[in-house]
Parts: structure tokens; sequence; C-alpha cells
């Protein structure tokens, strides 16, 4: 049986275009992966309450290709928090602009590092009712 996309709105939806491909029309896995990025980094915004930045990503596989004209939906959600770093689960799924099915593409974890004005690791704020 089929995977089925998580139900909850999309972080980033988007379509890829001719200059996020190759010569062949398949989509560059590092703007994929910058996309994972931007979304998982505004749920690391909001959960460290200001500025945080990538630290590390966990093995990405691409499962399927992703062409263009092809609408990408990425999902994530927070997995756990430290004292000044949080991890996002993060999931990419294409959808031929024809068809209602989505497939899985790819899928990651990504570590933020909360950080301060002077660039510096800071704990995070205490989550409250809406973190």
């Amino acid at each position: 049986m089929a995977e089925e996309p998580p139900t909850a709105w999309p972080v980033i939806r988007v379509t890829a275009m001719p200059a996020d491909a190759n010569p062949y029309g398949d989509i560059f896995g590092g703007w994929l992966m910058a996309q994972m990025d931007l979304a998982a980094g505004s749920i690391a915004s909001r959960a460290a309450g200001g500025r945080a930045v990538t630290v590390a990503v966990e093995a990405m596989s691409f499962l399927r290709p992703v062409s263009v004209g092809d609408e990408v939906s990425v999902h994530g959600e927070l997995i756990s928090r430290g004292v000044t770093s949080l991890r996002i689960g993060v999931q990419a799924w294409r959808r031929d602009r024809h068809q209602e099915r989505s497939e899985k593409v790819t899928e990651a974890t990504f570590t933020f590092v909360a950080i301060g004005d002077d660039r510096r690791p800071r704990p995070l704020r205490r989550p409250g009712p809406a973190a």
C-alpha cells in the first residue's frame, strides 16, 4: 500500500520551475534540499523564539525524481528540543500538476541551534501552550 502524505498543511508549497532543473528537466537535489531547509527553518525560528541556524542534516535519500511543473509540498514537525538545539523532521512530496496523487520524494532530519545577536548559541525559550 502506498504511503499517504501528511494531513497537516505543508509549511511550503512551490511549483518546480525550469531554472531549478538540469538540462533533462529533473529538479536539482540541492534545490529540493533548500526548500526543505527553508521549511525547517520556519519551524525552528518559531520554536526558538528567534534566530536559529542549520547545523546538521541527517542522511537524505532521493526516492523519486521531481520534474519541472511538479507541485512540491514540504511538511515538517518538531521532533525534539535540547537546551539550545532543535531537531525537525521534514518530508517533501511531489504531485504532477494535472493529477491528484502525491508521492514522497525525500525526507530528512534537520538540526538547528538557536543563536543570539552575537551569533553564539543561546538557550531556547521555554515552550508555552502554543509552542
